[in-house]
C-alpha cells in the first residue's frame, strides 16, 4: 500500500450539507451559503427578563447565570441575536465565563415558547442553521408556534472556538499522505496531530479542556432559562440526539417536547460508532450505484457489485498517484473519498455525485474536490466558513476513550476493511487525532438515563448512512418514555426532507403535543 493521507474520521455533517442536496448541482458548487431565511422584517430589540420560577430552581450556585438579563438584538437582517453567559468550567461555577452565541426567529404567531435547535456535527452552528434554514426548513405551524433559536454550542464558530489553523494551514494539512501501515509513517502522523493539538491549546486557551457534550447539554439548560421556558423544547439533529438525550439524562424534569432525529447510540464506544457508520456509508453507497445504473447517463457499467468496484479501483488509482484539480490544489484519496462521502447525505445530491464521478473517470477530480471542500466548509475563495472540524476532534476527545496504540489501531483496520471493503480504510487509525490531546476523555459511553414525564420522539431513517437507523431503535430503548418514528429514506435525518408521514407527525407533536403511535413507519 502506498502512503495515504491521514483519515479525517467519522463526521456528522449538519443538516445545513446534507439540505445542501436539494439544491442544483451548480448552486452546490458555487456557495456554501445554500439556503435562506425568509420571514418578516428585522424585530425590535428585547430584554428577557428572568423568570423568578425558574431561577428559583437553578441548580445550586448557578443562579447567576439563571438569573441573567439577556438582551435580543436585531440582526443578520430579520433575526435577533444575543450573547449568553456560562461558567467555562461548572465545576467552578465562580470562576472565568465563557459567552454562547444565539440567533432567534420570532414565531410568526401566537407564540406557545422557544424550540431550540442543533443540527448536528459536533461542531455544526445552530445559529446559521437557523439563519439560513428558518424559512424553508420549518412548517409554518411551528414558525407559528414558536421562536426557533439557534445556537453555537460552546467550543464553536462564536462561542469560544476552538482555534487551530489558518486557512493555509488546514489546506496543507488536508493535502499531507502518510504510510500509516509502517511505524515510520504511523510515527510521523502521531507527530503532526501532537503539534495540531499543541496549536489548539495554545490558540484556544483553557476552555479547549470543557468543550465536552455534558457541559455543553448544562449549556442549555442555561438557555431554556434564558429564554424563559420551564420545559425545554428541543429538535436535535445527528450529534445533536446526543446532546439532546445527554440533557434528558442529567435534567429529565425540564425535558418539554423533544425531536431526536438521526439518533447517535450514546452507550456505544467510538470504535463500535465507526464501525457502524462504515457498514452504512458502504451500503449507501451500493444503493447510489444502484439508482445510478436506472440513468441514461450514468459512467457506472454492469451491477451494482461491479459499479462500486468500479469507485473501488478510482479510489485505487487516486490513492496510487494522486490527481491535480483545476485550481492547481493536489487531491489525494481522502479528499477523494470525502467528496465521495459528502453527496451520500442526502439522495437528491445523488446527480452531484456522479456528475463528479464521470469528470473523475474521464481524469478531471475538480468536482470531487468541490464536494470535499463542502464537506469540509471551505468556500471556493480557500476561506473556511467554520472551525467545525477543529469542535468536532474538541468534543470527541473529551467524549470518547480512544484506542491510540499501533497494535490496537491496525486490529480496528482490519476490522473496517471487513465492514465496508470500500471506504472501511479510510475510516481508520481515528485514534491519532486523540492520542496527544493535551486533555483526557471526561466521560466513558453509557446508555442514556431518562426519567421524566414528557414523551421524546426518536426518529430514524432507513438509509441514514452516518446515524445507522438501529441507533435510533436503540436509543428510543435506552429513553423508555419515548415514541419511534421511522422514515422510508435514503440519507441522513428525516424531518425537514421526509414524506408527509413523517413532517405531520413530527408538527402535531411539536405544536399539538400529539405524540405518534411508537414504532411508526412511514
Amino acid at each position: 500500500m502506498t502512503a495515504r493521507p491521514l483519515p479525517a474520521r467519522h463526521r456528522f455533517l449538519p443538516v445545513a450539507i446534507r439540505a445542501a442536496g436539494a439544491m442544483a448541482l451548480a448552486m452546490v458548487l458555487a456557495s456554501c451559503s445554500l439556503l435562506n431565511g425568509g420571514g418578516k422584517n428585522a424585530p425590535e430589540a428585547a430584554t428577557a427578563k428572568a423568570d423568578p420560577s425558574i431561577v428559583a430552581s437553578a441548580p445550586a450556585g448557578l443562579e447567576k447565570f439563571y438569573s441573567q438579563e439577556v438582551v435580543w438584538q436585531p440582526c443578520e437582517g430579520e433575526f435577533q441575536c444575543a450573547k449568553v453567559t456560562v461558567p467555562m468550567d461548572y465545576a467552578n461555577p465562580g470562576g472565568d465565563t465563557i459567552q454562547l452565541a444565539a440567533l432567534r426567529a420570532p414565531s410568526t404567531g401566537k407564540k406557545t415558547g422557544s424550540l431550540l435547535v442543533n443540527p448536528g456535527g459536533p461542531g455544526a452552528s445552530g445559529y446559521d442553521f437557523v439563519k439560513d434554514a428558518a424559512g424553508i426548513h420549518f412548517s409554518a405551524a411551528v414558525r407559528n408556534a414558536y421562536d426557533l433559536v439557534g445556537f453555537d454550542p460552546r467550543g464553536v464558530k462564536r462561542s469560544a472556538p476552538v482555534t487551530c489553523m489558518t486557512d493555509a494551514e488546514r489546506d496543507a494539512s488536508r493535502a499531507k499522505t502518510y504510510a500509516l501501515e509502517t511505524d515510520t509513517g504511523l510515527q510521523a502522523a502521531l507527530a503532526d496531530n501532537k503539534a495540531i493539538a499543541a496549536q489548539c491549546a495554545a490558540q484556544t486557551g483553557p476552555v479547549l479542556a470543557h468543550i465536552d457534550t455534558v457541559s455543553a447539554a448544562k449549556d442549555l439548560d442555561v438557555l431554556r432559562a434564558v429564554v424563559n421556558d420551564t420545559k425545554l423544547n428541543y429538535l436535535g439533529y445527528s450529534y445533536g440526539t446526543f446532546l439532546g438525550s445527554t440533557y434528558a439524562s442529567l435534567f429529565p424534569d425540564n425535558v418539554g417536547r423533544m425531536v431526536l432525529d438521526g439518533a447517535l447510540d450514546p452507550s456505544i464506544s467510538n470504535e463500535e460508532l465507526t464501525s457502524g457508520q462504515a457498514r452504512a456509508f458502504e451500503k449507501a453507497l451500493h444503493t447510489y450505484v444502484a439508482s445510478c445504473q436506472k440513468q441514461s447517463k450514468c459512467p457506472l457499467s454492469g451491477d451494482a457489485d461491479s459499479g462500486v468496484q468500479q469507485i473501488r479501483d478510482l479510489i485505487n488509482a487516486v490513492q496510487e498517484t494522486p490527481r491535480t484539480a483545476k485550481d492547481g490544489r493536489l487531491v489525494n484519496a481522502t479528499t477523494f473519498v470525502s467528496g465521495l462521502i459528502t453527496p451520500l447525505y442526502n439522495d437528491q445530491s445523488w446527480p452531484a455525485l456522479t456528475q463528479a464521478l464521470e469528470a473523475a473517470m474521464s481524469g478531471d477530480v475538480s468536482l470531487m474536490l468541490r464536494l470535499a471542500d463542502l464537506g469540509a466548509d471551505r468556500g471556493p475563495d480557500g476561506k473556511y466558513t467554520s472551525n467545525s472540524t477543529f469542535a468536532f476532534n474538541a468534543v470527541n476527545c473529551l467524549d470518547y476513550p480512544m484506542v491510540s496504540d499501533a497494535a490496537g489501531m491496525r486490529a480496528e483496520e482490519k476490522r473496517l476493511e471487513q465492514d465496508s471493503p470500500t471506504l472501511g480504510y479510510f475510516f481508520a487509525y481515528g485514534g491519532t487525532t486523540c492520542a496527544d490531546w493535551p486533555y483526557k476523555n471526561v466521560r466513558t459511553p453509557a446508555p442514556a438515563k431518562y426519567s421524566g414525564d414528557s414523551p421524546i420522539v426518536v426518529v430514524g431513517t432507513t438509509g441514514d448512512p452516518a446515524t445507522p437507523v438501529d441507533w435510533a431503535a436503540s436509543l428510543r430503548k435506552q429513553l423508555g418514555n419515548a415514541a419511534l418514528l421511522t422514515w422510508k429514506g435514503e440519507g441522513h435525518t428525516a424531518y425537514g426532507r421526509a414524506n408527509s408521514c413523517l413532517e405531520d407527525s413530527v408538527d402535531n407533536y411539536l405544536v399539538g403535543g400529539k405524540l405518534p403511535a411508537d414504532n411508526t413507519v412511514c
